[in-house]
């Protein structure tokens, strides 16, 4: 068949995709950022479509021609800047059904969330309750899977950061530590997805996707740290007083485009556990869930898995130290202007000239670290800083190559910026 996978590129769509590129389909994925999706699935067609701003089925028509199933894997987290949860889960979505119904596409699978029932109050789980309760009105043979908490190969997301408290030196630090959740391998998912499609399989069905064997959160820690080659450590269980704390925090710097797996809607779901029916959906399918320990078998870990465990904590802190250290430069070059002049003054050049060189320098400064802030514009900042880096310690060298006879000055101004730089950049992708 063609398939259409809107969210193609994402943790569950990507692998969605190569399940039913293995079984010989002709895929077409679909989303908002395609550039990159294209370059990692080369055997897809890729089309640029944001479901936030596709509201009306008329929106969806051009993509569906020839299309013979859908399979909707796009979903957000939390309202943001770059996140609409109602124009996502909702309004986009149910225009891209009516186009379908319209169109005469009649297999639609709607890839949900388990554990968003009533009693759950929060945005997330209202939208994905809005969702399945009106596709369930639409002339369609729709299927809702609802994913557990998944795992995969991949770090990704939630479960990224569940790797990196694993990898933590000498403890594993946790809240909530004693909440229950079930879980489900990406792969199950994704096959799950594949037998959804099939014109013979039972349609207008909601299953919950899961193993049946519940796991505290403080297990799965700990198994996890076992399948990273770690040396076993206990748990240390945070106040839940501190994990309000983190949402609170990442839920500001959301604000600036930075989408943290800590923000308050991941906690509250954690919190309340995510739990379903585990059994179900392995009659309807036909398809049997592996186990935790099955899954982690399948998957050996390596060294790249536990570099990112050991490291993952290392990009927040980076990014700070980059920003704080930008800000301080160019602050430091305006409280003492007169003193940095003076560096360029003695090297020949005229007084003028050399103040507004080091006010020039500083605006500088303060911009990159301003930018840095935005997720949207930190790449091009942190490429300038390695650029104003670069200017520096060619200019300084040109200049006052005396300056070098003291190795504060290069190393203080010019090289940790540069190294933070790079760092930073290498780790700009917040997936």
């Amino acid at each position: 068949m063609r398939v259409l996978v809107v969210g193609g590129y994402g943790l569950i769509g990507g692998y969605v995709l190569s399940r039913l590129h293995r079984q010989g389909h002709e895929l077409v994925g679909a989303g908002r950022e395609i550039r990159a999706a294209a370059r990692r699935f080369p055997y897809a067609r890729w089309v640029a479509a944001d479901l936030a701003a596709m509201r009306r089925p008329e929106d969806w028509v051009p993509h569906l021609a020839g299309i013979d199933a859908v399979v909707n894997c796009a979903g957000a987290l939390q309202d943001s800047p770059r996140d609409d949860l109602r124009a996502v889960h909702v309004d986009g979505a149910l225009a891209l059904y009516r186009a379908c119904a319209a169109a005469g596409i009649r297999r639609v699978v709607h890839v949900s969330a388990a554990a968003v029932g009533a009693g759950r109050e929060t945005a997330f789980n209202a939208t994905k309750q809005a969702a399945e309760a009106a596709l369930a009105q639409l002339d369609l043979d729709w299927a809702v899977l609802r994913p557990g908490l998944v795992l995969a190969p991949a770090a990704y997301g939630g479960t990224a950061l569940l790797r990196g408290l694993a990898g933590c030196p000498g403890i594993i630090p946790a809240v909530h530590a004693d909440s229950v959740v079930q879980l489900v391998s990406v792969e199950d998912v994704a096959e799950a997805a594949a037998r959804a499609i099939d014109p013979a399989a039972p349609a207008r069905i909601a299953l919950d996707l899961m193993h049946p064997e519940p796991v505290r959160l403080a297990e799965l820690l700990v198994a996890l740290r076992g399948w990273l080659g770690l040396p076993p450590a206990r748990v240390l269980r945070l106040p839940a007083g501190l994990a309000r704390i983190t949402a609170v925090a990442s839920d500001a710097i959301a604000r600036l485009g930075w989408r943290s797996p800590m923000r308050s809607t991941a906690l509250a779901q954690l919190r309340m556990g995510i739990a379903g029916d585990g059994e179900t959906w392995q009659r309807v399918l036909g398809l049997r869930p592996r186990s935790l320990a099955e899954m982690l078998a399948g998957w050996p870990s390596g060294v790249q898995e536990r570099w990112f465990a050991r490291l993952y904590f290392l990009k927040p802190l980076a990014f700070t130290a980059l920003i704080l250290f930008w800000l301080a430069s160019g602050l430091i070059g305006v409280a003492r202007l007169d003193q940095a002049a003076a560096v360029l003054r003695d090297a020949g050049v005229p007084a003028g000239l050399a103040a507004a060189t080091v006010g020039a320098g500083s605006a500088v400064d303060l911009a990159l670290a301003v930018l840095a802030c935005f997720r949207r514009s930190a790449g091009p900042a942190l490429l300038g800083m390695v650029a104003v880096s670069a200017a520096y310690l060619l200019g300084g060298t040109l200049l006052r190559p005396d300056l070098w006879a003291d190795p504060l000055g290069p190393l203080v101004k010019v090289i940790p910026g540069a190294v933070l730089a790079l760092a930073a950049l290498a780790m700009l992708d917040e997936r």
